[in-house]
């Protein structure tokens, strides 16, 4: 008979995606105060993947991951999802567009889970409209895509930011396993 064992804290990041480098800088900012302090900030990289965004939020727009020191239980992505759901809305252009996108998601050693509202077959029920989406898998020595994974998270300049959150994130479980001194 199975265990029951809660599970494990993951690492929360937030990639945001707009044409405004102040609305990022200051939603960066606002994403602190709620998330606490950053301990990875990616370079400033151009969306050059899909126009999906384009009609909604312009031409131009910039990518910019932020990852949190502080290790959240993975159950809370959904209401985080909403929060950054929030803030887009404070930040509409004159038609009612976002002026940015925030994409909330966590990494562990294995796997990047992101939040959506979108439902589709490879994603599961989380909580509140919200679901989840293993997008890439940690095997061997580097990430695996999967057949659904987004263009971007595809790319070298991603996988070389998120192993950097990787190893973040593997120091800070060895320092949770190790005895008190």
């Amino acid at each position: 008979m199975g265990k029951i064992v809660g599970p494990h804290p993951v690492k929360l990041f937030i990639g945001m995606l707009s044409q405004d480098m102040s609305l990022i800088d200051q939603l960066s900012d606002d994403l602190c105060h709620i998330f606490g302090p950053m301990d990875l900030v990616s370079p400033v990289l151009p969306w050059e993947h899909t126009k999906y965004y384009e009609k909604e939020m312009g031409e131009g727009l910039k990518r910019k991951f932020i990852f949190f020191e502080n290790l959240i239980h993975p159950g809370a992505i959904a209401d985080i999802k909403l929060k950054t759901m929030e803030l887009e809305n404070r930040h509409l252009n004159d038609k009612g567009g976002r002026q940015i996108n925030l994409d909330p998601g966590y990494l562990d050693a294995a796997k990047i889970v992101l939040a959506s509202t979108k439902d589709f077959s490879h994603r599961i029920y989380l909580d509140n409209g919200i679901y989840g989406e293993v997008t890439l898998m940690y095997s061997g020595k580097d990430y695996q895509t999967l057949p659904y994974t987004f263009p971007d998270y595809k790319t070298k300049e991603y996988w070389d930011i998120f192993k950097t959150a990787r190893e973040l994130f593997k120091t800070e479980m060895k320092k949770r396993s190790s005895p008190a001194q």
